[in-house]
């Protein structure tokens, strides 16, 4: 591997935007003091003041979350072009962002630049990016747009709304998971330990024979871990859509956010050495090497997915497979995971990297005087004890929804966090969302004329798979099906079904959702309704990508 670590590790990737805000996120491999240039054709740069947040995560990484505020009187405009630039000023000296993306720049660039759309009349919408799925990756989709709209900003879309599944943390090929651990090694993330699992730290795990494949084996095999072990590293086939496993399930917060790293970005691929274990047993180096086929195609498109995402206002939501596979789907479920200290751990640590690389950007403001110090304090001095602390902060907040004030309306669901358990079988799916989370949906809907809906799970799924997964739950195999569509509890529902019959909700719904790793689209009308609100492919226009899971 090459000693040389870039500067610039990730990003920048922009987030929320709009007059008077832009949010940058990105990744440095030393601590930096940022100036952001704004260029406007024919008028000034407008003032700025900047909330700059500098996490160290790592010996050798930095994530940087900058978070720019725009005087009344001198706004961003709207449906023009906006170059950027920022100057990253360091120990050794300074550098340009311009110039570090100088490869990944659309031709004839000299600098990035993005578009402020706050009428939404198209928009880009994907989920579902699974690395070493065996497709082209979906987001060279969103590269596509942009280069044919660079100098038609009125032509740009206005936003890409990423609706879930933006990593796999649960099924991570044996390639990307080697990938990671000399990311780790070379960045020197911090380590960490924990409770629970025959080996109790983040340096044993890396040297394990149990790392590749085998991670279910960590756990101790008392009868006590057994529904723990099947529930949470099984590998449950799932005989709809896809058969998932969890044997390479990321575990160490350092796992996660190298996992960010190398998804979003080429820098740190240079040099990594692909090649498989020693421990491999026949049978595991036979998937190895069907993995590393898919993962050598996907890295040579990263230039152009850094590209993209420096170019475009991003949104993103988390679904199960952010924080693994069936995620607060039955009331048992939470149970086991939750009660035991290495689940607990391994889903908190997929939470921490959730809000550091995807849910600050979508909305900074609800953060800022409550989670973002604990993160801050954490990373500052990073101990078990401090970890287990934040880990019990996130699994509490109740605030990782957003909405734009945009025309129309976007509103983006938690659908994972709020869930309305089901009290009469702990085996049960629970409902999406919970009674006090859809009367605020609601409330927010109220006298908007149309509105975007964001559900990370179908609202109106395929009838005939809902059919399946409604048997099989009867039977008590809701896991086995992933029975997480918003009709598999009755309570959930009819509650959200009567939000859009009521005479002051929106007349128009345009619904996003991913999830099922299928596409199709629906116009839906409410029965013995006069004036039904229209629900479904209404506009804006929508380009809905194939994913790299996508069938």
């Amino acid at each position: 591997m090459t000693s040389e670590i870039p500067l610039l590790i990730a990003g920048p990737i922009i987030r929320r935007t709009s007059p008077s805000q832009l949010c940058l996120w990105l990744v440095t491999a030393k601590p930096c003091t940022p100036r952001l240039e704004i260029f406007l054709a024919n008028r000034d740069a407008p003032t700025m003041t900047l909330d700059h947040q500098q996490l160290p995560v790592g010996e050798h990484a930095y994530i940087q979350l900058l978070n720019y505020q725009f005087d009344e009187a001198t706004p961003l405009p709207e449906d023009e072009r906006i170059e950027y630039d920022l100057k990253l000023s360091h120990d050794s000296g300074s550098s340009l962002i311009s110039e570090l993306l100088k490869a990944s720049l659309y031709p004839g660039e000299l600098r990035p630049n993005f578009v402020i759309k706050r009428h939404i009349d198209s928009l880009l919408h994907g989920s579902c990016r699974k690395p070493h799925y065996p497709s082209p990756d979906g987001l060279l989709r969103v590269d596509d747009r942009i280069a044919q709209s660079l100098e038609q900003p009125k032509q740009r879309p206005a936003l890409l709304m990423m609706s879930g599944d933006q990593i796999y943390a649960d099924d991570v090929a044996g390639p990307m998971l080697v990938a990671i651990h000399q990311v780790i090694a070379r960045l020197k993330l911090f380590a960490e330990t924990w409770q629970g699992a025959l080996l109790n730290d983040s340096e044993s795990l890396y040297a394990s024979p149990l790392c590749y494949y085998q991670r279910e084996e960590l756990l101790p095999h008392n009868k006590a871990n057994e529904a723990l072990r099947e529930r949470f590293f099984g590998g449950v086939s799932k005989p709809i859509f896809t058969t998932d496993s969890a044997h390479n399930h990321l575990i160490s917060l350092a796992e996660v956010l190298a996992m960010y790293f190398l998804v979003w970005s080429p820098s740190l691929w240079d040099g990594i050495d692909l090649s498989a274990p020693d421990s491999l047993s026949t049978e595991q180096l036979k998937l190895y090497r069907e993995e590393l086929t898919a993962i050598e195609a996907f890295i040579p498109s990263l230039n152009r997915i850094q590209r993209c995402l420096s170019h475009l206002p991003v949104y993103m939501i988390f679904d199960d497979h952010d924080i693994t596979d069936d995620w607060n789907l039955t009331r048992s479920w939470e149970e086991s995971a939750y009660s035991h200290p290495f689940s607990r751990r391994i889903i908190g640590n997929t939470l921490i990297g959730y809000y550091l690389c995807q849910g600050w950007g979508n909305d900074p403001a609800p953060f800022s005087n409550t989670l973002a110090p604990e993160v801050a304090r954490f990373l500052q001095d990073p101990d078990s004890q401090r970890q287990d602390k934040l880990i019990d902060q996130l699994l509490e907040w109740s605030h990782w929804h957003y909405q734009l004030e945009t025309t129309p309306k976007l509103l983006v669901l938690d659908t994972r966090t709020q869930r309305w358990r089901s009290e009469s079988n702990a085996a049960k799916p629970s409902g999406l969302m919970d009674w006090e989370s859809l009367c605020a949906l609601q409330q927010q809907l109220m006298n908007e004329p149309s509105v975007i809906l964001v559900s990370p799970a179908p609202i109106f799924g395929a009838k005939l798979i809902e059919a399946v997964q409604r048997t099989l739950t009867y039977c008590g195999h809701a896991l086995a099906v992933d029975a997480e569509n918003w009709m598999a509890h009755p309570g959930a529902a009819n509650v959200l079904l009567n939000i859009f019959q009521h005479p002051k909700t929106p007349q128009r719904f345009t619904i996003l959702s991913g999830d099922v790793h299928y596409s199709f689209a629906y116009d839906v009308s409410i029965r013995h309704r006069k004036h039904s609100p229209t629900c479904g492919r209404s506009p804006p226009a929508v380009l809905k990508m194939n994913s790299r899971e996508s069938c």
